[in-house]
């Protein structure tokens, strides 16, 4: 026979632990009881190169190569290779052909990633294609 007083009680049993749960289980996503949470930081030491080449026609070859030689090198903890965004803004400098960037989590690793010979035989064909890079590194010293 059905009881509804130990069916309404098992209910609200499994409501109180489904709670308990959420709680002890703390936030999750990227708010937080309307609190918005930081991202995560993708790497402590971020190396960022922008190529102007001689003939922007390259520019998905130079992605390409940056994609299959540059981001299975061991240590490299994020990566992207990409375009400038035009997004009408006119303080940003979109006066590049291709943005790189790479991630490393210290030093030894990113020593590694410069000489690793995939990044010496990248930088030795285009070289002569490029017009100008900047290269950029930055130091995340952030807990």
């Amino acid at each position: 026979m059905f009881d509804r007083r130990s069916f309404s009680g098992a209910i609200w049993l499994v409501a109180l632990l489904c709670l308990i749960a959420l709680g002890a289980s703390g936030c999750c996503g990227t708010r937080c009881c309307g609190i918005a949470a930081a991202p995560s930081r993708p790497a402590r030491i971020n190396h960022i190169v922008f190529f102007k080449l001689k003939d922007s026609g390259d520019t998905g070859e130079l992605i390409a190569d940056c994609d299959e030689r540059l981001s299975i090198i061991p240590g490299v903890v994020s990566y992207y290779c990409g375009t400038h965004l035009d997004a009408g803004r006119s303080n940003v400098d979109g006066d590049y052909d291709v943005g790189f960037y790479v991630g490393f989590a210290n030093e030894d690793d990113y020593r590694g990633y410069v000489n690793h010979p995939n990044h010496i035989a990248l930088v030795e064909k285009w070289k002569p294609r490029w017009e100008w890079i900047r290269v950029h590194d930055v130091l995340d010293e952030t807990p």
